[in-house]
């Protein structure tokens, strides 16, 4: 007993300082550093947390534009940086709930910038090769040089640009195929366009541009700068061009609309024109304009160009420029060209074998007026209000236009059939979803693939595998984006020009 006295004494004499109490501590969280990405990019977010347990993690966007993040719940988290026109700054918090103590907050911020095309690797530069088929001076034999000569970043009055210098003509060269040869002498006119009745291109020959294929180009300019019987008989051949161009480097959509207009809309990386879908004449007026593609299906190339007061262009799809950018259909295709507000102009496909798709349609002329026709079938008794909003109804008042499939005749003096279709009044832009391969009212898109926006130049499948040019056929009718000051062009088409900006 009296050891069990002494033992029990002894514990209960022990030093109580010696006994201590474990303090739980706050977790502490680092969200990470800040960041700069732009559209499309992969983002990670990752936070370093401390803690003596296992704290409750949760991640949160508090501003900017929604993103869908990989995971809420632990420390590093992912998610694809969203597109966007101009920068945008988003913000996440991160929390570590330790059960105890007040949750530890941090936050972090991911600047997103748009993703701006670079014009400059697009240009098809020719400094050396010269054409000895046309336009050869009187002084040399060498001729001029064809395509893009210059093309740079210069920077004036604090803007940035591409600056491209281009001359003479495009440097095409055309295999012959039987195709191109049944188009050529299945032309209502083979019989007076050429000089013996039929083209004397042969299957398999490879056609310079501007090498007599057997036209009686009775044309302006033709003897003079040379490639008689290379152009269809019509108002004129083209003359050399010097082009001298500004296209801004960074270029931003605008606030008003802004028509394409007649004439230059922009340039293809050859430096060839961009016309936009008209040709200039029109029906009752100024009421029914033509549709260049269609008006003028006779009066263009075997590369599907021609000229107005000497300037060569394109208003469609051209094979022979997609030959020289490598466009076969099997991926999206790649930069055609450049348009006048500095936005990308794509070839025809959004995809492997897939086009784009243009977002307007022709109208029924047999609907009722709520629904964009004029109540009577196969007549052009009424123009749309509102191009871009059926809502707004029509116009019966104005001259009425050739019926659905009557024959007008073209300046040049072939018959056609004026199908819904031949005017740009046939048509409305039905307001789809720009998403995937489907275009916004301006002909282009930006799908979030990391090109930004862009146009395309648009085709259409008939059903058999044959592509024809689908309305607007390249930019427009509006610009998406801002001209500047010195752009090749302004709205409507009046003015511009080119040259440095203004001080």
């Amino acid at each position: 007993i009296a050891v069990l006295v002494a033992l029990l004494a002894g514990c209960s004499g022990g030093n109580s300082s010696s006994m201590t109490t474990t303090t739980d501590n706050p977790p502490t969280v680092d969200a990470g550093a800040d960041q700069t990405v732009t559209s499309g990019a992969s983002v990670t977010l990752s936070a370093a947390i401390t803690d003596e347990g296992t704290p409750i993690i949760a991640w949160a966007q508090t501003a900017g534009v929604s993103v869908t993040l990989s995971s809420t719940t632990s420390a590093s988290t992912d998610f694809t940086a969203p597109t966007v026109t101009v920068s945008e700054t988003l913000t996440f918090e991160v929390s570590a709930d330790d059960g105890v103590n007040t949750p530890v907050t941090d936050s972090v911020s991911v600047t997103v910038n748009p993703v701006t095309v670079s014009a400059l690797p697009n240009w098809i530069i020719n400094t050396t090769e010269r054409s000895t088929q046309i336009f050869e001076s009187a002084t040399s034999s060498q001729g001029v040089l064809e395509d893009v000569q210059v093309a740079e970043e210069q920077t004036v009055n604090a803007i940035d640009y591409v600056y491209v210098e281009a001359t003479g003509i495009p440097k095409y060269d055309i295999e012959i195929t039987q195709d191109i040869i049944n188009q050529l002498n299945g032309r209502p006119r083979a019989g007076t366009d050429f000089s013996g009745a039929a083209t004397t291109a042969i299957v398999g020959q490879t056609v310079v541009f501007g090498e007599d294929i057997g036209y009686n180009s009775s044309n302006t300019n033709c003897t003079t700068t040379g490639g008689d019987g290379y152009w269809p008989p019509g108002p004129e051949c083209p003359n050399n061009q010097n082009k001298t161009e500004y296209f801004a480097a960074n270029p931003t959509p605008t606030a008003t609309d802004c028509e394409t207009g007649l004439g230059t809309t922009g340039l293809m990386v050859n430096g060839t024109s961009v016309f936009n879908w008209g040709d200039g004449q029109s029906f009752g007026n100024n009421i029914w304009y033509n549709l260049a593609p269609v008006a003028e299906q006779y009066d263009v190339d075997i590369c599907g160009g021609h000229a107005a007061n000497g300037e060569y262009h394109h208003h469609f799809y051209t094979s022979c420029l997609a030959d020289l950018v490598g466009d076969d259909g099997g991926d999206h295709s790649p930069i055609y060209g450049f348009a006048a507000d500095g936005y990308a102009l794509y070839g025809p496909y959004e995809s492997n074998a897939t086009l784009a798709v243009s977002g307007w349609s022709t109208r029924d002329y047999g609907a009722a007026t709520t629904a964009g026709g004029c109540g009577t079938t196969g007549e052009r008794t009424c123009t749309l209000v509102d191009q871009y909003d059926l809502a707004q109804g029509v116009d019966s008042t104005v001259t009425q236009g050739p019926d659905i499939g009557a024959t007008v005749t073209t300046l040049s003096g072939n018959s056609l059939t004026a199908a819904d279709g031949y005017y740009y009044e046939d048509y409305y832009y039905a307001g789809a979803a720009a998403t995937s391969a489907q275009l916004d009212q301006h002909n282009g898109h930006d799908n979030g693939d990391g090109r930004d926006y862009h146009y395309h130049i648009t085709l259409v499948d008939d059903g058999t595998g044959k592509l024809s040019p689908s309305f607007p056929y390249t930019i427009g009718p509006r610009f998406y984006g801002e001209l500047p000051n010195n752009a090749l062009t302004s709205c409507g088409g009046a003015g511009g020009g080119g040259g440095p900006p203004p001080p």
